[in-house]
Order: C-alpha cells, then sequence, then structure tokens
C-alpha cells in the first residue's frame, strides 16, 4: 500500500452503559430463560456520556403527502444525487480532474486512482480488487482510454453491491420482528420512527417497542417520535428488564394482529461482551415468544465512520448474525464509498439508507439508483 495511506484510527465514543441486572422474580425468567446464566454487569458509567448524539431529535415536521416520494421517478433520483454531493466530488469528481488531458492509463494514473478510492473510504481490498480489474483489462487491451475509465469502475461497482441484495418481505410472516442494533449515536431511534412511517404509508400496522430501558430519555425520544409517525409505541418504566419488555410487546402484537414491530434497544460498543450477551437474551426471548424470530436483525451504522463501520459491522455480524444493515447520514459525509466496502467485504446487504432528517428520508438501497446518483 503506499506510503500516504494511513489508516484511520478507531474514533470509538467511551460510551459505557450500566447494564440492568435481570430480575429473577418473573414469570419470564423463570419460563423462559431459564438457561440464562445471570448476567453480572458492573461497570462504572459516567452518566453525561450514555446520552446519544441522535437523543434530541430535529424540530417536528409536518408529515403530508409532500413528503412521499417514488423511489424510482426520475425527481427521486435528481435528489438521491443532490444528497450524496460530497460522495460524488470525491469520487467522480476526483476521478475526471484525474484523467482530464490524458491520453493513457500508466502505473502512475492507477496510483492516483488508488489513493482516489481510498481516501472515498471504499476500503483497503475493495480498492485493490478495482484497481487490478483496471490492470488486467488495460493488459488485455480491453481499456486503454482514461475517459472509458469511470464507465469501468462504475460498472464493477454497480456488480459489488448487487452481489448480496434483496428486499426484506414484511408481508412473508404475522408479526414480522425487526430488531434494531447499534452504538451510540448512529441514528438508530430516529431510523426506526423514519421506517415506521414509511411502513405505515403502506397501510402496514405497526408497533414499536421501547427495549432500550437504561436511559429514560431513550425511551421518551421513541415515545416522541411515534407520536410523529402516529405509530403506538410500547413501554416500561425506565430500568425495566429489556426482555420482558419484548416480551410483553410480542404478546400484544400477536393479540392485536399487528403486521410489523420494531424493537429499538440500547445503543452499545460492540466491544463489550456483557453488553452483546444482553442482545443475545433479548433475541432468545423473540424466539421464544414468536419462533422463528427476529425475522431480521438489522444493524444501524453511521456513513461518517468510515472504515470503522466495517469493524463494527463484522462484530455484530460474528456475535448476532445480523441480516442486514441500514447506512444513515449519507447526506453529510464524502465517506459514502464504505457502502461498496462493506458489500464486497462482508457480503451483507444494505437493506435502507438515510438521506436526511425528515421522517421521510429514508429509502431501500437500490445499488442502481446508487450507482447512478454518485456517477
Amino acid at each position: 500500500m503506499m506510503k500516504w495511506f494511513k489508516k484511520e484510527s478507531d474514533k470509538e465514543k467511551n460510551n459505557e452503559e450500566n447494564e440492568s441486572v435481570f430480575s429473577g422474580t418473573e414469570n419470564i425468567e423463570k419460563e423462559i430463560m431459564e438457561e440464562d446464566v445471570e448476567l453480572e454487569l458492573k461497570e462504572e458509567v459516567n452518566e453525561e456520556e450514555t446520552y446519544d448524539r441522535e437523543e434530541s431529535p430535529p424540530e417536528p415536521v409536518r408529515i403530508n403527502d409532500e413528503e412521499k416520494t417514488d423511489d424510482t421517478s426520475p425527481g427521486f433520483l435528481k435528489g438521491l444525487r443532490n444528497r450524496l454531493s460530497k460522495t460524488r466530488k470525491t469520487i467522480v469528481g476526483s476521478i475526471d480532474r484525474l484523467v482530464l488531458g490524458k491520453k493513457e492509463i500508466d502505473d502512475d494514473l492507477l496510483d492516483e486512482l488508488e489513493e482516489i478510492l481510498i481516501t472515498a473510504d471504499l476500503g483497503v481490498r475493495t480498492t485493490q480488487d478495482l484497481i487490478l480489474s483496471v490492470t488486467e483489462k488495460v493488459k488485455r487491451r480491453e481499456l486503454s482510454d482514461p475517459e472509458k475509465l469511470k464507465t469501468h469502475l462504475k460498472e464493477e461497482i454497480k456488480d459489488y453491491l448487487s452481489l448480496s441484495q434483496s428486499s426484506i418481505d414484511f408481508s412473508s410472516f404475522k408479526p414480522f420482528v425487526v430488531l434494531f442494533i447499534g452504538v451510540n449515536g448512529v441514528g438508530k431511534t430516529t431510523t426506526i420512527a423514519k421506517l415506521a412511517y414509511r411502513l405505515k404509508s403502506e397501510s402496514k400496522q405497526v408497533l414499536l417497542v421501547a427495549a432500550d430501558t437504561f436511559r429514560a430519555a431513550a425511551v421518551e425520544q421513541l415515545v416522541r417520535w411515534g407520536e410523529r409517525a402516529k405509530v403506538e409505541v410500547v413501554r416500561q418504566k425506565s430500568g425495566a428488564d429489556p426482555s420482558a419488555v419484548v416480551f410483553d410487546a410480542l404478546s400484544a402484537a400477536e393479540a392485536r394482529g399487528t403486521d410489523v414491530v420494531l424493537i429499538d434497544t440500547a445503543g452499545r460498543m460492540h466491544t463489550k461482551v456483557n453488553l452483546m450477551e444482553e442482545l443475545k437474551k433479548i433475541k432468545r426471548v423473540i424466539d421464544k415468544k414468536v419462533p422463528g424470530a427476529p425475522h431480521e436483525i438489522l444493524l444501524v451504522l453511521d456513513a461518517n465512520t468510515g472504515q470503522n463501520a466495517i469493524s463494527q459491522a463484522q462484530l455484530f455480524k460474528d456475535q448476532l448474525g445480523i441480516t442486514g444493515l441500514v447506512l444513515t447520514k449519507l447526506d453529510g459525509t464524502a465517506k459514502g464509498g464504505i457502502v461498496v466496502g462493506i458489500c464486497r467485504e462482508l457480503k451483507i446487504p444494505v437493506r435502507y439508507i438515510g438521506v436526511g432528517e425528515k421522517i421521510g428520508d429514508i429509502y431501500p438501497f437500490i445499488p442502481e439508483n446508487y450507482v447512478e446518483a454518485i456517477f
């Protein structure tokens, strides 16, 4: 790798969360979780550090038909292109300047291209694959014109993004249970509310579950977002066992014939073993109550974290077997290339992307749209 390249150091927040000790007095613990070893969670916490950056949502927005956008319309693609302008400038703008006036693809050009792709956070291995592909085509004389370099990269990246893509069929189970996980500050709670609003606009009956019981502010935040999306929220008092909250919510969902259940969990560092064990417990309770659930485990990632997002995704994948990703804050970052790196290296599908602050600013990830918006 080139001398200029330095790996971006992980900028993990020391947001250590004080775990709740699971009560042994509840029937759920006796009947459902007999196999669990009681978790002794004794981590000291600076209370101020437990608040997510997402804790204070933006000012209330009016929910109306103007926020409903056809994901395939020219207007939508133009809007997505504008939202991804920083990433587009980092990748395509830099490539345009690189090939300007060049008559051949030589080693110097490839070295500079490598720098551009790494700067856009495509990742080392993904960048190496792309450079190797270009090099081989140049050797076979299939690619010689620098002006056509962008077209080749566009097609390669589209192939990478399409490797493991599939949409979620929320009608395949009833209730369809989705468990949301992620570290502090990635936009998890707001993402849940946005998805709830989208599903409700598709005539789905949705129930939100406030299983982040450690922070009272987190529960209140989800309730406020639920009110905006006009979706009911199941909650309990602060400090309650999150597994008990989930169990009660699923019971209510079954009784009411709810279509989709979206479960919020406490933000946690992916390196904290005890915190991950609590998530595993929640997952077991869900499966016990609704066999085969959760049907989706979505990891929410902040696109601004760049390569650190890949390490987060890998660890959560190893621990919980996540089924998909949601990339948030893509509208405010020049590191949108991380989507390509994640799809290529981890083979985990990106289900949704967040590209704004409004409650309607969440969209299914469609590789063709994403590539067209950038290139």
